[in-house]
Parts: C-alpha cells; structure tokens; sequence
C-alpha cells in the first residue's frame, strides 16, 4: 500500500466484468438489433430535449452507481434513440443494419487496436491494404495507387498565389469547409451550375477556369460528384478528366455516397472515367451499409504523396530500425495518430457476403428507387404536399411511423429525400411510405 492506495493485484473483478458485458449483450441484441429492426416497433419515441433531459437523468455524480441501473441507463438510452436501421428509416445516407460489418465493430471495440503500426495491429493492417487494393482496382487504377481509411487533410497555405478549385453547386458542404480550413478561403472555391438532373455542366466548368485564370488566380483542382448528396446526381467524369488533363489540373471524386455502383456491371456506368482521377474518396458506411465509420481516401499517386504531406515521424513509434518491414507502419501518413481499423468492417461484410451479392444489394436498391419513383408519377397531389413537408415530418417522427428528411432545392419547395439502400426495404415499404405522408397531410 502507498499513500492508501493499495498496489498488489488488479482492482478489477474479471468475473464481474465478463458478466457484466453478457448480460449487456443480451440486452443489446433484443433492443438495439431485434426491435430496432422490426418493422412493427417505432423507428422512435420522439421526445422534447427537456422530456429526455428528465427521463435520461444525465447528470455525473462523484459516486457510481450500481450495475442494474447502468444497464437501465444503456437500456433508455437505446429506448429513446433513433432507429437507422428499422427498415423505414429512409432519412439519411447510412441507413439499414448489415449484421457481418456490426460483429467486426464489436471485435474492434473489444480489441481496442490502434492502426499506426504494424506491432500493435498486424491483421487490421493487412486487412485495410487488402481492402484499399480492392477498391484501387474497382475505380480502374491498374498500377495500384495509396490510400488510407479515416482519412482527413492538413497543410495549411502560406505566401501562395490565390488558388482556385472548382465544384458543382450540388457538392457535398465539405468542400467548402475543407478550403476554409486549408486557408483557400471559400470565396476560391468556384460553385459550377448543374443541369435539371443535378450534373455538373462541362462546358460552365472550363468557362470558370479561363475567367480565374484571366483574373490572375491559379486553379489546381477539380471536384467531380459521384452521387450528389441531395439528388444524387453523378456529375460526367470523363468529360470532366478531359477538361482537367487539358488545364493540368487536379482531378478529385467525391465517390462517397455513388462509389458502391462501381460493383455494379448494370451502374458502373455512371462513373465512367474515374480511372483517370487523381483521388478519390469512398465511404464504404453509405451505399454499401457498412458501421460508420468506414472512409477511404485513394490517391493514384505512387510516390508516397500522403507519407510527403502528413510525416511528422513521430521517433518513439516509427523507428526505422526495427525487425519487420516498417512499409506496413502506415500511421504516418494518417493526419491522426491514433485510428481505428475501419477497414475491417467492410472487408469481414466483402469476405462474408462475395461481390455478387454486394453488387446485388446495390441493383436492388437502385431498382427500389425507381419503383418508388414511378409510383409517386401515378399519385396525384404529391407535389403539392413538398410545401407542406415540415408538418409531415414533424408528425411523422411524433408517431414513430417512420423517417425520411426533407429540403427545399434552389427556387423550389420542400421535398421529400428519400434513401433507399437496405436489403430489409420491400416493395411494401415504399407503398407505405407514399401512404402515410397522404395520410399524415390529407388535412393540410
């Protein structure tokens, strides 16, 4: 014993804990997976953020409180959630519940790997190469390329001439965030108009490049949009390489929300040209319904660009003298240190389920989606009811019924976005969907 603190021994009960976290499993896999999935249950029992405050009790006490009532904690705290991955959760893009990328999220947080070096995370390593491979090849880079999960950016600017990006005007906000964190400014980056389908205009593009060059500015990037956030619109890549091949500039795809149509021979189509991108991003947790997180970025670049930006060589964890291959420490060239193996939740979903079947959960859902579309062609009234979407999702999400977001879109009102990717969404469920925003606005 020192200063009382007694130092023999662990102070944690091992049995204890093990049935601590059998027992919260259990509770897990009937609340958060059974219910949360079943079409009968709510998709949520919507309540005011001072109803919650009430019922959650959120204050932190100096004492613990006891393993029944914690396991109630978790238990309302699922109670009260959100449910996106009840089949009639259609309100944002990473809806559905996929059960092979959920057990890979559970192994991670029981493994708690940190995916800098080899040493600590020799198989989740291996597993992101592996998976980045896959990917480089579905994009169409024969010669490989680097990439990196989780990824972000750094390098700010200084005593640059102004540069220039240019972007549609349906792009993702990120774009215009990551220019202001770059010290670009977002008055540099140049928004493109878009067609009626929501595509970016090829010719509006090269327009705005020779007027910022005719205004002494430096472009250096173009961002192209595989599936628009809000139309999901794919913006024409290989036009859009030409112009950039043409002007020597940057070529980036946003591919987070569209890239999963490259495992599709019907779709992959809509993103022809994106072998001739300088990078692309993919978020596996969107199309495809891995566990957010699950972000790749991929540069064609083969000479170690992202090492170049990002090394800080941090000597206490990549030495350069140890006993393996230090290639495989690829946590330098990550903007954070440490990074979970996000690639492990779409590879043990890729091992467990093949490409066929992901490219026929990607069918599926497209064919979904026109389906609904062409029922909403036969249904009189719904444009009508795209001014009143507000009331309708506020009535919605008080009876639980369901949940789809809503907008307005330039000049035009309110309407409703859907998004249709999980394999659990019927046909019934997009009859229900149209049914029940009549019925909640038939008064309206």
């Amino acid at each position: 014993i020192t200063d009382n603190i007694l130092l023999n021994g662990p102070t944690l009960n091992v049995l204890a804990s093990e049935n601590f976290i059998h027992q919260s499993m259990s509770i897990i896999v009937e609340n958060a997976i059974k219910k949360a999935t079943d079409v009968r249950e709510k998709v949520c029992e919507w309540r005011s953020p001072e109803q919650l405050k009430e019922l959650l009790d959120l204050e932190l006490r100096d004492g613990g409180e006891s393993e029944s009532e914690i396991l109630q904690r978790f238990t309302d705290a699922i109670r009260y959630s959100v449910k996106t991955t009840h089949p009639r959760f259609f309100n944002q893009l990473y809806a559905g519940m996929e059960p092979y990328s959920m057990v890979a999220s559970f192994i991670i947080e029981a493994l708690k790997p940190s995916l800098y070096t080899y040493e600590v995370a020799p198989v989740f390593t291996l597993v992101e190469e592996a998976v980045l491979k896959k990917m480089m090849e579905l994009i169409g880079w024969k010669d490989g390329g680097d990439g990196i999960f989780n990824a972000g950016i750094i390098n700010g600017l200084s005593a640059a001439p102004r540069l220039v990006m240019f972007t549609s005007q349906e792009c993702h906000y990120s774009i215009s965030k990551a220019a202001a964190l770059l010290g670009i400014g977002t008055k540099n980056v140049y928004a493109i108009p878009s067609d009626e389908r929501g595509k970016m205009i090829p010719s509006a593009l090269e327009e705005q490049i020779l007027s910022a060059k005719s205004e002494g500015a430096v472009p250096f990037m173009v961002n192209a949009t595989a599936g628009t956030t809000v139309l999901g619109a794919f913006d024409p890549i290989d036009v859009i390489a030409d112009i950039c091949e043409k002007h020597n500039l940057w070529l980036h795809v946003d591919a987070c929300w569209g890239g999963a149509a490259l495992l599709s021979s019907k779709h992959k189509h809509l993103l022809k040209g994106i072998h001739r991108a300088d990078s692309v991003a993919w978020n596996p947790h969107k199309m495809l319904m891995a566990c957010l997180q699950c972000s790749a970025f991929m540069v064609r670049d083969k000479t170690s660009l992202l090492q170049r930006c990002h090394s800080a060589r941090a000597s206490y964890l990549f030495q350069q003298d140890k006993f393996y291959d230090v290639s495989y420490d690829t946590g330098d060239k990550s903007v954070q240190c440490s990074r979970k193996p996000d690639a492990f939740k779409i590879w043990l979903m890729w091992k467990a389920l093949g490409s066929r079947e992901l490219e026929q959960r990607v069918d599926r859902a497209l064919a979904m989606a026109g389906y609904l579309a062409e029922e909403i062609k036969k249904r009189e009234g719904f444009r009508l009811l795209m001014e009143v979407a507000p009331v309708i999702k506020e009535r919605m999400m008080k009876k639980g019924s369901m949940m789809v977001g809503y907008q307005p879109h330039g000049e035009k009102a309110n309407f409703f976005r859907m998004i249709i990717i999980s394999p659990q969404v019927s046909r019934q469920d997009m009859d229900f969907v149209l049914d029940e925003i009549n019925n909640l606005g038939k008064d309206l």
